[in-house]
């Protein structure tokens, strides 16, 4: 089993300018083997010919003498992530291969570790043609480093991920069921075995932020453009939005940890958040609520822990199907948030009912 640990670096002025410059070789080899690639294509489809064979990172070095600089490795995974890409892309799982932003996509680089090149000593670790690096190890693991991805956020913070090999975790027999409705109004409403029903109460980080995040956005705005204050104003306004994003994922991480910790069977609707975001008016709730990640943190937490991850079809009737009787009354809007089914008279609540729903996929 393969799992990552991420912690926060702290690197000198001198390791931080090396870190930055890989991040850049890479993109910058990631993006000019996805136009050479495009260029051989359109060159086949104009010749009628075979294809030449795409070069490789290597073959880049002599034409731009700065990727002598930059770690081999992290450029040879460049490459396998853009041919990871096209797989996807071929396979219909994803869209054709962009090319990678300076100033929006993931400032990051992943390299292998090869005779120990990556490994931890006290408070420091070791990262190839890097050298040790002070980093804060909160939790240790026990296992084998297979790779480390190294990443930078917008505020300059740098952060290790290690791809640690460890041993299988049993399965654990199923005891507690748990059955996971999604929504807006509350963030998640679970009915166990017991029949205990549990309504969590939806963060909203997003929102509550939203006027610091207006006042920070038209503050930047006003600053002039390459200005030392303009530079202030940008990195003000990404730590603002850092604190959103980790006050969600903080939400997320602690819920599915309790869930997976309380629970052996868990029973979760499938939804799809890219879909339901059309909807101009419900979009940015939906984006700020997180259930794509949170049921990704279900899926891998499930699986290290030794428990069993039901995900339900997405076209499952949970919320029209009555949990007492079995009668499906038919498709209700949004706004109906309690109705009695007209075959037993149950009274239902809706988030409660479907629940239930997803529960009994569990027997």
């Amino acid at each position: 089993m393969l799992k990552g640990y991420k912690y926060r670096l702290h690197p000198t002025a001198t390791q931080a300018e090396f870190l930055i410059k890989t991040i850049g070789c890479t993109r910058f080899i990631y993006n000019k083997l996805l136009e050479d690639r495009i260029a051989i294509h359109e060159e086949a489809m104009a010749s009628g010919g075979p294809r030449r064979k795409p070069p490789t990172p290597a073959s880049y070095k002599p034409l731009f003498p700065f990727l002598c600089e930059a770690d081999s490795l992290a450029l040879a995974n460049a490459k396998l992530h853009l041919d990871t890409a096209f797989a996807k892309f071929f396979a219909g799982t994803a869209g054709f291969p962009v090319f990678k932003s300076k100033r929006k996509a993931r400032a990051s680089y992943t390299t292998n570790n090869q005779h120990g090149t990556i490994r931890i000593e006290e408070d420091r670790v070791r990262l190839p043609k890097v050298g040790f690096i002070r980093f804060t190890q909160h939790r240790g693991f026990d296992g084998k480093i297979r790779s480390a991805t190294v990443s930078m956020t917008k505020t300059g913070k740098f952060f290790v991920s290690l791809l640690i090999e460890q041993a299988d975790e049993p399965w654990v027999p199923a005891e507690h069921k748990v059955g996971i409705d999604l929504g807006l109004e509350h963030f998640a409403t679970t009915t166990n075995d017991d029949l205990v029903t549990e309504k969590i109460a939806n963060p909203r980080n997003l929102r509550q932020a939203e006027a610091r995040l207006k006042q920070a956005q038209r503050a930047l705005a006003r600053k002039k453009p390459g200005s030392k204050n303009r530079e202030k104003a940008r990195i003000l306004l990404a730590k603002k939005h850092e604190k959103v994003r980790n006050r969600r994922h903080d939400f997320l991480h602690k819920l599915s940890r309790r869930i997976v910790d309380e629970n052996q069977v868990v029973v979760v609707e499938t939804l799809k958040p890219r879909e339901m975001m059309k909807d101009r008016r419900l979009a940015k709730s939906i984006g700020d609520a997180g259930w794509g990640e949170f049921v990704r943190q279900l899926e891998y937490k499930c699986k290290f822990y030794g428990r069993t991850l039901i995900k339900a079809d997405p076209w499952f009737a949970s919320t029209q199907v009555c949990s007492a009787c079995g009668e499906n009354d038919g498709k209700k809007d949004l706004q109906t948030r309690e109705w009695t089914c007209a075959a037993c008279g149950t009274h239902h609540d809706r988030d409660v009912n479907a629940s239930l729903n997803l529960l009994r996929l569990a027997d």
